[in-house]
């Protein structure tokens, strides 16, 4: 019985491998971005889009998006403490081991846009699943047109990758905009929710990619004011996070409508998702 519960491949996928916290840095108050390191075998390399199912050791495990990775094995995960597994994964300190299981999901699929043009829309730590294609896009700006990076905060002290923000703006690769919902006397920046900063896009409809993460309200506005420039559906690209448990759609904890966001997803057209976001309660 044992021979046959190791052949099945839900056991190894099920198996946390485990990594160390090589360094930490805080984000925001509630936000810190965690750097490990494999102790043993590295998990694949992941793609722009997906997530690892992060364990807190003793403690229990939950869906984190994958913010960055380097070609040695290391990994960035972005974690802002909300209950008391994303908690303990956000007091982890340098030298501190946590559980991965990944890669899973769907990805953005940049490569889709290539030859057009490509907006990026975050929203809160919704900025740390896009930051990988903000990457890729920033090393191949050549396949692309235009290009450019809308950041909404809730306030100047909610946004995180300051310094790596202030760094894309400067280097004028792609065009960088940020808003916050409430300023600050010290905040010189723009002010308002993040669709208001559409009205300075310079993109033409037919061409255009948006990828949009964020609190599912902000997706709906910003798919729905994308939409009214001429953005069709299926052009505008968002990530999901719904109670994912198992990574791997057998819990059913995750399931919206016919699709498991954990295997099907995270990342859809709006054109799937819309239908199923206007049934209240589904």
């Amino acid at each position: 019985m044992v021979l046959l519960a190791a052949a099945d491949p839900t056991v190894e996928v099920m198996t946390p491998v485990l990594y160390r916290v090589l360094s930490r840095a805080r984000e925001t108050a509630d936000t810190v971005t965690l750097e490990l390191e494999p102790v043993g075998e590295a998990l694949a390399v992941p793609a722009p889009g997906q997530f690892n199912m992060m364990y807190s050791l003793g403690v229990g495990e939950v869906p984190i998006s994958v913010s960055g990775w380097s070609g040695d094995g290391r990994i960035l995960h972005t974690v802002r403490a909300v209950g008391a597994i994303s908690e303990a994964l956000c007091g982890l300190q340098p030298g501190g081991l946590v559980g991965l299981r990944g890669p899973f999901g769907t990805t953005w699929g940049a490569e889709k846009a290539v030859g057009g043009d490509v907006v990026v829309v975050a929203g809160g730590i919704g900025l740390a699943p896009l930051r990988p294609a903000v990457n890729e896009l920033i090393v191949h700006r050549d396949r692309y047109r235009r290009a450019a990076l809308l950041v909404g905060a809730r306030s100047p002290e909610e946004i995180i990758f300051t310094e790596e923000l202030a760094g894309w703006r400067s280097d004028a690769v792609i065009e960088v905009m940020v808003t916050v919902d409430a300023a600050t006397t010290e905040w010189k920046g723009d002010v308002g929710v993040v669709t208001t900063l559409f009205d300075r896009l310079s993109l033409d409809p037919e061409v255009t990619t948006a990828l949009v993460c964020g609190p599912e309200i902000m997706m709906r506005f910003a798919a729905a004011g994308l939409m009214a420039r001429g953005v069709s559906a299926e052009r505008v690209i968002v990530s999901m996070e719904r109670s994912m448990q198992c990574g791997i759609g057998r819990c059913g904890h995750c399931q919206l409508g016919p699709y498991f966001i954990c295997t099907d997803g995270p990342v859809f057209p709006w054109s799937e998702m819309a239908p199923l976001l206007a049934r209240r309660e589904l």
